[in-house]
Order: structure tokens, then C-alpha cells, then sequence
């Protein structure tokens, strides 16, 4: 893609743009504090799969519209909002209890978040949130598989599931130990409080938090130190072994990676280039692509279904 700015008109409820490099996608429902539907929920796959597919993107920035970066889950259907049997806006999610018996399996019973959480996940590119403002229920678990996150001090977040009578969502059970720490995580996810941006930053939620003014160009100058600097596909294989190794059980399945990594790139054109514009002190141009040029080892996990 160019370095002209392009603009998706298809979405409703968020925005796609990608200016030089880098891909901002803002979560556009001002008037309703960006609360998360359906709608968004897809429209924000769909935004991950194309920043795949596109190797002009190199860095993703996902912020809010307004005053808000997410307010959660939108409850306008009230006390339906979470029983999809109950609701016809849903017929998508519904016909999982029949008589009572209940099919764990299928999945229509599958967590919208969580969905929106696992192609996070799995992008190739990295991932900055812009945090505008608040930032509560899935407006916040939606963060946690982002890389970095980066808070206006007018931001204020709260993981409130405790409060509405759910539970945490998004794949947050999985992701807010591994970011904060077990005890942190069980202290907002069991009290269900709402806290500021200097929390978040003590506690490690948030790297920086800025005047509201500078949220965007602190987000953008950190993306374009990866846009200008770095091979995307060391990027791209360096994103996944940071995520996937937080899950393995002894070093060796590291090390594993890291030799099959040092051996794949160690003949390509990147790490000719990276070797000798560091020795000619000059910028590095880099050819190799995340859409083609992936060494033969990638992906080396077995993708888990719903079942």
C-alpha cells in the first residue's frame, strides 16, 4: 500500500486508515461512548485480518473516538443484554439450550471478546493502544493482547465483570496475569473497581501516560521506530515467540524456536541488509515480506479450535 492515506468507507462502528506505514483503527461510536456491539466485534476481525494481508502496514494503532476508548459491552438491551436466548437481535447466538440441555460446544456460544482477542493475538504486525479515555469491561480486556499500551491521563479502566454478575471475558483470565501479575489481576478482577491511569502505569498495565495532547504522536513516534528501523518479518516472528513462549514449560521450547529462527533468517536478504547498512551507517531498506517470505518452520504451534 502507498504511503498516501486510505481510508476503508465499508466499516460502521470503527475507522481503518493507514498513513505511511501504519494502520490506526478507532473504535467510532462517540455518542455512545464506543460501547462495544456485534457490529464492532466484527468489523474489528475483519480490521486485524486485512492489517495481515497488507504488507504496507507495519504497526497498528487502535484508539477511541471522543471522550472514550471503550465503555464496554453496550447494555442497551438491558437485562438481556448478556442472554442471547433472549434476545432477537441475536439470532446468530441462539439454539445452544435446547430443553435444558445445553451444548457447550457449539459456537454460538462463543465470547464475542474473546474472538476480537484471539486475531489480536494472532497478527503479525504490532499492536499500540492509544487508551483516550475509559476503558472498562471488554474495553479493557480487549487491550491486554495489544504489545503496548499507552494512557491519556484522563484514562480510566476497570475490569467491572464481579459488578454486572458475569465473569471476565476476552481471554482476560489468560492475558491480565501474564501482563500485571496474579495478585494485581485478582484484586481488579474480584473487586470490579474502576481506577485511574497512574494506577495502571504503577502497576504495569499502561508503559507511559501522557497529556491527553500527546497520546496520538506518542503512539505514532514509537510506531514509526519500528516502521523505520526493523525487518517486518523479524518483527512478525518476534511478536509471536514474545506471546507464545509465555506459555511454555521449560526453556529448551525457546531455544527450540530461537535456533530454527537464528538459522531461517540468517540466509535471507534481511539479515544481509540489517548487517550491512549497520556497518555503512546508512537507513536499512528491507525486501522480505510477512505475506511471502515467512521461513518454512512458521507457524511451528498447532492452532486450537473451539470444541
Amino acid at each position: 500500500m502507498s504511503a498516501a492515506l486510505e481510508t476503508a468507507k465499508a466499516f460502521e462502528q470503527i475507522l481503518y486508515a493507514v498513513d505511511d506505514g501504519i494502520a490506526t483503527i478507532t473504535l467510532n461510536r462517540p455518542e455512545k461512548l464506543n460501547a462495544f456491539t456485534g457490529v464492532m466485534q466484527f468489523e474489528l476481525i475483519e480490521a486485524f485480518d486485512r492489517v495481515n494481508r497488507d504488507d504496507g502496514v507495519r504497526c497498528v494503532i487502535v484508539t477511541g473516538a471522543g471522550r472514550a476508548f471503550c465503555a464496554g459491552a453496550d447494555l442497551s438491551a438491558g437485562a438481556k443484554t448478556f442472554d442471547y436466548e433472549a434476545r432477537d437481535d441475536r439470532p446468530d447466538r441462539q439454539g445452544v439450550d435446547r430443553g435444558g440441555q445445553i451444548d457447550w460446544s457449539n459456537p454460538a456460544i462463543r465470547d464475542g471478546g474473546g474472538q476480537v482477542s484471539l486475531k489480536i493475538f494472532d497478527c503479525l504486525k504490532p499492536v499500540i493502544a492509544a487508551v483516550n479515555g475509559p476503558a472498562v469491561g471488554v474495553g479493557g480486556t480487549m487491550q491486554l493482547p495489544m504489545d503496548i499500551r499507552i494512557a491519556s491521563d484522563t484514562a480510566r479502566f476497570g475490569f467491572v465483570f464481579t459488578r454486572r454478575g458475569i465473569v471476565p471475558e476476552a481471554c482476560s483470565s489468560w492475558f491480565l496475569p501474564r501482563v500485571v501479575g496474579i495478585a494485581t489481576a485478582a484484586e481488579w478482577c474480584f473487586t470490579g473497581r474502576v481506577f485511574d491511569a497512574p494506577e495502571a502505569l504503577a502497576r504495569g498495565l499502561v508503559s507511559q501516560v501522557v497529556k491527553p495532547e500527546d497520546l496520538l504522536g506518542a503512539a505514532r513516534a514509537l510506531a514509526r521506530e519500528i516502521a523505520d528501523n526493523t525487518s517486518p518479518v523479524s518483527v512478525a516472528l518476534s511478536r509471536q515467540m514474545l506471546w507464545r513462549m509465555l506459555g511454555a514449560d521449560h526453556p529448551m521450547e525457546a531455544h527450540k524456536i530461537d535456533s530454527r529462527g537464528i538459522y531461517a533468517r540468517g540466509r535471507s536478504a534481511d539479515v544481509r541488509e540489517g548487517v550491512m547498512s549497520f556497518l555503512q551507517k546508512r537507513q536499512p531498506v528491507y525486501s522480505d515480506k510477512v505475506t511471502t517470505d515467512m521461513p518454512g518452520y512458521f507457524p511451528w504451534w498447532t492452532d486450537r479450535t473451539y470444541s
